[in-house]
Order: structure tokens, then sequence, then C-alpha cells
């Protein structure tokens, strides 16, 4: 881990841990199951699927899952409440991301390697255990950039919501999770099981590069440990000061 040691620890500590640890086997066809038969019920605020398995007999039975916010909150252990704000102010997120070490202009797309290697790290880990896009992963969103405000300044924020609705089913680990949560018994074939990328040394090696740089130009911004990251004991301000 070397130079990120210290960074992994912090987002360890903190209530994504389990998003950026949890190693739980997805299968592929639960999860093609429950997206064969997903809906959204605005009204109750609750995602409904069914699942087939088989009974004591060796006949195929369904199986309904359902789930709401709350649901999601306890099985990822979030730690959060309804009445968490869902958006984070926008001078705060820009003021943070300098303090960061962003490199470029404050109007421009706040990519992943305009950041100083610390903060390159957090921001990487973040985009891959919460991004719901297949790709894109230098370009993070408006939601990915409120959850690493609200972690480094220590700020209360409503995680669940950025991801309800539709967008639970752009997240199969997640979507095991649940599952698992409710049928306990749905077998698991190895065969069946998709793979999960983890972070290796190529990673952390290309996380350690610093681009946009000319040759033998040092590099600029490397920032310190700031805010919650830097102080255990640090406490956002309070009405955003």
């Amino acid at each position: 881990m070397g130079p990120f040691k210290d960074m992994a620890k912090f987002l360890r500590e903190r209530r994504i841990a389990k998003e950026l640890t949890d190693r739980t086997k997805v299968c592929e066809s639960h999860v093609r199951m429950f997206w064969r038969s997903v809906w959204y019920e605005k009204s109750e605020k609750m995602v409904y699927s069914a699942l087939q398995k088989k009974d004591e007999n060796g006949d195929d039975i369904d199986v309904e899952v359902k789930f709401n916010m709350g649901d999601v909150r306890r099985v990822l252990d979030l730690g959060h409440s309804d009445d968490d704000p869902i958006i984070v102010p926008e001078r705060l997120c820009k003021g943070l991301w300098f303090r960061m070490g962003f490199s470029a202009h404050v109007n421009d797309k706040y990519l992943k390697s305009k950041f100083s290697r610390l903060y390159k790290f957090l921001v990487h880990c973040v985009l891959h255990a919460l991004f719901h896009r297949k790709g894109a992963y230098d370009d993070p969103s408006d939601y990915i950039m409120n959850i690493i405000t609200s972690l480094v300044l220590n700020m209360p924020y409503n995680m669940v919501d950025n991801i309800k609705g539709e967008k639970y089913i752009m997240y199969p680990r997640f979507i095991q999770m649940l599952i698992d949560d409710q049928v306990k018994d749905l077998p698991k074939d190895s065969a069946d099981e998709l793979d999960l990328h983890h972070m290796k040394s190529e990673t952390l090696s290309r996380l350690n590069q610093y681009k946009g740089l000319k040759k033998d130009e040092p590099e600029r911004r490397v920032k310190r440990m700031i805010c919650k990251i830097g102080n255990p004991n640090y406490v956002a301000p309070e009405n955003d000061a």
C-alpha cells in the first residue's frame, strides 16, 4: 500500500468501509433473475423483485424480494438517516477539491487524474465502490463529489437517496448482498460467480504517478492530510462556515 497506507486507514474507518471491503460472492444468475422482474413502487418507496428456488420437493417456487432505503442502509451499514442532507453545497465541494490538490480550472471537469496522489487514491476508491457506470472512472459525477466531501469534512449525508429507485440495479454486488439478507438458502455455484477485480500493485503504481507534468518538472500541489483525514477529532463547522 506504500504511500497510500494512511488514506486506506481513513477509508476503512469511514461509513463506506463495507462497500470498499466486502467480498460477497455475486452469482450472475441471481442478479439476472432480479433484473428480469424488478420494479420500483414509487408510492411505497420500495423495490420489488422475484427469484426462483427449489422447494423441499425439488419444484421451482417464486420468492419475493423487496427492500427500501432503510434496508439498503442497514445491509450496507451506511449509518445515516433519511433526515440527512442529500446535497452538499457546490462551494464546499469545489473548495475542498482545491485543498486536495486539484490542478485544473475551477469550472473544468473534476477528473481523478488532476488530483495530487493521496487524494487521487481517495477518489479512485470511492468511484470504484459506489459509481454506477461501467466505465469513465476518471470523471466523478456530482453525487460522488458529494460523498467524498461529506467523508473528508465529516458531514452528515444521505448516500442512499442518491442510489434509490432504478439505480439500485446498477450495483450487482449490493443487489447480491440484499438478496442474501432475505433469501438465506439460495444456492450458489462457483461456476456462476462474477469476477470481482481487486486493487493490485499495478493500480497503485498508476495512482502514484502524476499526469500533466513536463519532463523533469516536479510534482505540484503535494497536499497534506486535511480535515477528518488528518485529525480524527475534526468536526465540520456549523452552517457550512
